[in-house]
């Protein structure tokens, strides 16, 4: 297509011009209901590049702690922590599930001489 490189060479010019100069898009919607306004939100949109935001004073990204290179240092202490949350808790329900277990078995041994016994009733025979 003999078209299409100037096309996508006009898009790069473009594109390089939006980056180095920036371009700005605001607009404002209101929300009323019978002229009594509800919700107002402002949108304020600006594409450029980096090195053109910090030129004009914007840097917010550098202070996010989401976005900047140390954001991931305190993982390590707090994957401890949950590690021995983690172990706390399975003592926990070691130690509680013991007697349960206990319990559990006596109730089966239970349950088995009732049935036993149903077992002789049933069968004519006394449960003494």
């Amino acid at each position: 297509m003999p078209g299409s490189s100037s096309h996508s060479a006009s898009l790069v010019d473009l594109l390089d011009q939006v980056l180095d100069k920036g371009l700005v898009v605001a607009g404002d919607i209101k929300v009323s209901l019978a002229e009594v306004e509800l919700l107002t939100i402002r949108i304020r949109l600006l594409i450029c590049s980096i090195d053109k935001a910090e030129q004009i004073g914007l840097d917010w990204w550098k202070h996010d702690r989401n976005l900047s290179s140390g954001r991931l240092s305190h993982l390590p202490r707090e994957n401890e922590e949950l590690k021995k949350r983690i172990r706390l808790l399975e003592r926990k329900i070691a130690s509680r599930a013991g007697p349960r277990r206990r319990g559990a078995r006596a109730a089966a041994q239970c349950h088995a001489r009732i049935g036993r016994a149903m077992g002789r009733i049933q069968g004519g025979q006394d449960a003494n």
